[in-house]
């Protein structure tokens, strides 16, 4: 299947110089797959090949009890992945509240249970055997995946009011971005998709300032709501329009949106910038007056 691409010739093209644009790849980390939590979707499966025995044997209370041993099994596997981007982002960010639900710790426990009924009434083993083999799985689980982050993270000289005021504007617009970017993957077109990723990277360098200064807050709420929210909801819009009609006017003007919204973005984060270096220009020129009354020789 052919795919389209922009180049410098394309009507879609914006050049270089009129974006001061940051890389899409910037403050992300390389994703890497953990292969040991694909692993633990797929030592289960036994229990469920067990289950369709049971079914062929007529039993029918053996076959719920794999099912269920089964079930609880995969549903700490899928609390642990969703634990272990929580982490993740939770370690990317420079103000952060910890995860509201503490899936690894969860996780760990189904795990302990899960293998404690599969060893109970799946392989007949005594109540005691069973409880001991549950209480090393969850232990194990919790010694190589760990447990989720418990405390709130913010900067030195933030005040707690503060920030948790930027934790929650950061949450509520990191969402917006998550859904803008899944709405676009949609479509399956690859310059669409990878201009909502160069908005997206602009919006988290401004996230990022804001967390570094919560003072720059109030300056950027507006970006990190009606702005975010304005281009998740025109992107659901062209991705249900433009499936229906591949109308290449409405995908030239959804891309001109895309490139306003960044460079509005990147405006905004330069003038933070620019007015955090002015404030820290009086602090320095404060510091040398007194320096100076003090009888201290300071260079220019």
């Amino acid at each position: 299947m052919s795919k389209k691409f922009g180049g410098p010739h394309s009507p879609t093209h914006t050049p270089d110089s009129d974006l001061v644009g940051v890389s899409k790849f910037r403050g992300r980390k390389v994703y890497q797959s953990n292969v040991r939590v694909k692993l633990l979707f797929l030592a289960p499966l036994p229990l469920l090949f067990a289950a369709f025995g049971e079914i062929r044997a007529g039993d029918a209370s053996g076959m719920v009890t794999e099912l269920s041993a089964f079930a609880i099994l995969i549903l700490a596997a899928w609390l642990l992945r969703d634990g272990l981007q929580a982490e993740a982002a939770y370690h990317d960010r420079t103000v952060a509240r910890p995860p509201a639900i503490p899936r690894k710790i969860f996780a760990s426990v189904l795990t302990g249970i899960g293998v404690s009924v599969a060893a109970l009434y799946g392989w007949g083993q005594p109540m005691l055997s069973a409880v001991a083999f549950g209480v090393i799985a969850a232990a194990a689980h919790t010694f190589s995946f760990g447990i989720d982050p418990l405390s709130k993270k913010g900067m030195e000289g933030v005040n707690e009011f503060e920030a948790e005021r930027v934790a929650k504007a950061v949450d509520k617009a990191e969402t917006l971005l998550s859904e803008t970017l899944k709405a676009a993957k949609r479509i399956g077109d690859r310059t669409i998709e990878g201009r909502v990723e160069n908005l997206a990277a602009s919006a988290r360098e401004m996230f990022r300032a804001v967390e570094e200064d919560p003072r720059d807050l109030s300056s950027a709420r507006k970006f990190m709501g009606i702005y975010l929210k304005g281009a998740r909801d025109a992107t659901i819009k062209f991705v249900d329009f433009y499936a229906k009609t591949k109308d290449d006017k409405a995908r030239t003007d959804y891309v001109h949106l895309l490139d306003d919204l960044e460079k509005s973005f990147n405006t905004q984060r330069k003038t933070m910038l620019l007015e955090n270096r002015t404030d820290l220009d009086v602090e320095i020129e404060v510091l040398r007056d007194r320096l100076k009354q003090e009888g201290v020789r300071v260079k220019a």
